[in-house]
């Protein structure tokens, strides 16, 4: 794998838009890199590249956010991530991946645009209501698919806990832990596939420094948002991430 310097500097700033985005934005973001990537080097090679950066980011998050996630999301969340990464697997390379992200990208565009026109969600833990079975296992799944395939499984994870109107720090929480548990499960069915290599693990290396940086950041970033403001950018990122998979579909 060869990249020039103009590839080296955009995959930096892809790895720390993903620390940023995962430890102080729930994951809005944290499906750029893969396509950024991707302009220097395979697919495959990308999400190679990434996962262990990813694992690495998940670690250090779980210890800034340990006893904040709402387990009764992720007890509906984690199982259903498992089928999708099991589906994931077995269409990496079969299924087009033009059709995943077009599917994803309206999706998010559509759940992001509803809630902007509506300008409000329901105040944390004011309904009372429990978490939606059904619906938590459509969004767990469609993560862990979409995971699997490109990294890319933040939009569905963020229509769920976007649904649930929880205080920020649960909502970011609850992203980290899920990401924590899929990422790891993943690394198996990497394995599996062959997709890790000599040059691929050699990259993940000179990339892992970024992670404390990109954590550090999205922490300070949450801090210094209003808790209305956190969710309007949450749900504009949202939208852009949907934007951003529809026009990889588009081009593609």
């Amino acid at each position: 794998m060869e990249m020039n310097t103009a590839g080296w500097i955009v995959t930096a700033i892809a790895v720390l838009l993903t620390g940023i985005s995962k430890s102080g934005l729930g994951g809005a973001l944290g499906g750029l890199a893969v396509p950024f990537m991707s302009m220097w080097l395979s697919p495959r090679d990308a999400v190679a590249v990434m996962l262990p950066i990813l694992i690495c980011m998940d670690m250090v998050g779980i210890r800034a956010w340990r006893g904040q996630a709402d387990w009764a999301d992720l007890r509906l969340l984690i199982p259903a991530a498992v089928l999708g990464i099991a589906a994931g697997t077995l269409a990496f390379g079969v299924m087009s991946e033009t059709m995943v992200k077009g599917a994803l990208g309206l999706i998010s565009v559509a759940f992001a645009a509803d809630r902007l026109l509506r300008r409000s969600r329901p105040a944390a833990g004011a309904d009372g209501q429990p978490p939606r079975r059904g619906f938590a296992w459509l969004c767990g799944a469609g993560a862990g698919f979409t995971s699997t395939l490109a990294h890319a499984g933040g939009p569905p994870v963020m229509v769920y806990l976007l649904s649930r109107g929880q205080p920020r720090q649960v909502f970011v929480a609850t992203s980290v832990f899920f990401f924590a548990f899929i990422n790891l499960a993943k690394l198996p069915f990497y394995l599996g596939l062959g997709l890790f290599n000599r040059d691929t693990l050699l990259m993940s290396a000179m990339l892992l420094p970024l992670v404390p940086i990109g954590v550090w950041t999205g922490m300070r970033v949450l801090a210094r948002l209003p808790e209305r403001g956190f969710y309007l950018f949450a749900t504009a990122a949202l939208g852009l991430s949907g934007v951003k998979l529809l026009w990889d579909a588009v081009a593609g």
